[in-house]
């Protein structure tokens, strides 16, 4: 099975890379500042957390006692949630919003969900490209726990790619799907802690937000780029087994369902 569908995405690998390229260049097309709106965007939100929360949370912060680390508190979290909702949105309609090319042209719809990675991806690495720049300017470089961002983007991007294959499946034959996720996502980044650390939590909530699979996760990129630490890896198994399972849930029912769903576009 993989190797048949690796075999597939190296044939139409043209055809991924240019709809990536399409994708990108049309979205910023006719736009005055382009590119720049992709790190515009987070850029004020971390603004908008910084300048309401800092004062507040900057005294909360374990260890840390400089004006500037509730900033990159944020970042650390901010961005890479954010690479997380642009793959599960995004895969959520993936198949809605390509209707007429699935039912006009041959290729293997396993592409989708791929072409919707590579320019999540492209996006992500403008903004991280930035905020490692920023790092390296205040002195805040992590040094060679940097090198742990890798496996921990690769944890990231199979859970949410997995995720957002299942979404974008159901919510062909279900198009409640989408809006119910889009809502349960707002309540997940408020129960994740992105703009606040979990120490200013009673204990039973600390317990209660340890179930969620994003918890772990997002405390490694913090602990990282705030205090130079290594992720505990044991705390992400989790994450790695629910990652592996939705994956496997997903291609099995993209293999099974992939045929009706061109009958239900």
């Amino acid at each position: 099975m993989l190797l048949s569908l690796h075999y597939s995405l190296w044939s139409y690998r043209g055809f991924i890379l240019g709809s990536v390229k399409r994708e990108f260049q049309s979205r910023y097309r006719n736009s005055l500042f382009g590119a720049l709106w992709t790190v515009l965007n987070p850029l004020s939100m971390i603004l908008v957390y910084t300048v309401i929360f800092s004062h507040i949370m900057r005294a909360r912060l374990p260890g840390v006692e400089d004006g500037m680390a509730y900033s990159v508190y944020l970042c650390a979290g901010l961005l890479t949630w954010g690479l997380f909702a642009e793959i599960t949105t995004r895969s959520q309609g993936m198949f809605l919003e390509n209707a007429n090319l699935l039912k006009k042209i041959s290729f293997p719809r396993i592409c989708l969900p791929v072409i919707v990675l590579f320019n999540a991806g492209i996006n992500f690495a403008i903004i991280l490209g930035l905020f490692l720049g920023f790092l390296l300017i205040t002195g805040r470089w992590p040094g060679i726990t940097l090198l742990a961002l890798v496996p921990l983007l690769a944890l990231q991007v199979m859970f949410a790619a997995g995720l957002g294959m299942l979404l974008g499946i159901l919510n062909v034959f279900f198009r409640d799907v989408g809006q119910l996720f889009g809502i349960c996502l707002q309540f997940w980044f408020w129960l994740t802690p992105i703009v606040y650390p979990m120490t200013i939590l009673p204990p039973p909530i600390q317990q209660l937000l340890a179930f969620n699979p994003m918890t772990a996760l997002m405390q490694s990129y913090q602990n990282l780029f705030l205090y130079n630490q290594w992720p505990v890896w044991s705390s992400l198994v989790p994450l790695l087994v629910v990652g592996l399972l939705l994956c496997t849930l997903g291609l099995r029912m993209f293999r099974r369902r992939g045929g009706e769903m061109v009958d239900e576009l």
